[in-house]
């Protein structure tokens, strides 16, 4: 009589179902966060406009490109912060307080003798007065905020073209160049100012009792009121503190363009509130990570530096640029309403 053998089943091979539900999990986790489909979509315009378009991938490009991205990134976490205040608020002014901020500091540093180190405390406290003037408009005197900033960008972008006659300001110290100096082929800039500026932000929203109120504020203002909350405090804080950015934003700029010009920050607004808005910033307050906005500055600069490089028309950036916005809010929003979920 045979004795009947027993075989130890191999281990399990995940079957196709599972592999496809693996797959399903991970498509449905990139839809919903927004950090992560920005990042696979700048890792695939990084892979195609670097296989596609001549002198993409050089240190000149590449590096210009880089100094930009930290001028309107400062700018999108100024806007950022104010949006995260809801009750449609919005900063238009940002580009013009970088114009009038840089020509004060060009100014201070120059003709009133005060030199660099008088020129970025101008600059800083400039930009911070501008924010303060936003700020108390809309906060305590309850203006909408589109009318105050939409006022302030032609009042602040005026002054500087008037103060020198629309000629820029040039023969600045020679300390302020060291921002445009390279540490590993990237500009000093993004060590010195732009990544401790994230880290402060990034701390500010998550870990501080300021950043609770901002986002407390832009989800429910009344429900926040009725906890005890002071509104108005926080969203005057948060203006005055995108006038600040725009003041920091000054300096850099005027390196950039070795002279403080009256027309430095003209259309910088827009390009800062579109990529607050695709790096999930809710319009509507409330809602919005720093990873996300930065990843959104490095994607919108990448894929207008690729255009620019390959000679596309400047209408045709615009144009990408708004395709792009309108298909990543349209694919997160369908996305959250079909899977539910994330931020």
């Amino acid at each position: 009589m045979s004795t009947p053998t027993t075989t130890t089943p191999s281990p399990a091979t995940p079957s196709a179902t599972v592999r496809t539900n693996m797959v399903a999990a991970a498509l449905r986790r990139i839809l919903i966060d927004r950090s992560l489909l920005l990042a696979v979509l700048l890792i695939a315009v990084l892979l195609v406009f670097g296989a596609t378009v001549p002198y993409f991938f050089t240190f000149a490009n590449l590096s210009g490109s880089t100094a930009y991205a930290v001028e309107v990134g400062l700018l999108a976490l100024a806007e950022s912060i104010v949006i995260l205040t809801g009750r449609g608020a919005i900063d238009l002014s940002v580009g013009s307080m970088v114009s009038l901020a840089g020509m004060l500091f060009g100014l201070a540093a120059t003709r009133w003798h005060l030199g660099l180190a008088g020129g970025v405390a101008v600059a800083l406290l400039s930009g911070l007065a501008m924010g303060a003037v936003n700020g108390f408009l809309i906060a305590r005197m309850r203006f909408p905020a589109l009318i105050v900033t939409l006022a302030t960008l032609y009042a602040f972008g005026a002054v500087p073209l008037v103060l020198t006659d629309t000629v820029p300001i040039s023969e600045l110290p020679s300390g302020l160049y060291g921002l445009t100096q390279y540490l590993a082929g990237i500009p000093m800039q993004v060590f010195v100012i732009y990544l401790p500026v994230i880290v402060i932000v990034w701390f500010a929203l998550n870990r501080t009792g300021f950043g609770r109120r901002l986002y407390a504020v832009g989800t429910n203002d009344i429900a926040a009121q009725f906890a005890g909350l002071d509104v108005a405090r926080t969203r005057f804080w948060a203006y005055t503190l995108s006038g600040l950015l725009s003041g920091l934003t000054a300096i850099v700029a005027t390196a950039r363009f070795a002279s403080a010009r009256p027309d430095a920050g003209v259309g910088m607004e827009l390009m800062a509130i579109t990529i607050a808005v695709l790096g999930g910033v809710a319009i509507n307050g409330g809602e919005g990570k720093v990873s996300g906005v930065v990843l959104a500055t490095f994607t919108v600069t990448v894929i207008n530096n690729a255009m620019s490089v390959a000679n596309f028309p400047a209408i045709w950036q615009v144009g990408a640029l708004g395709v792009i916005l309108l298909l990543a809010v349209l694919l997160n929003s369908t996305a959250r309403r079909v899977f539910g979920g994330g931020r």
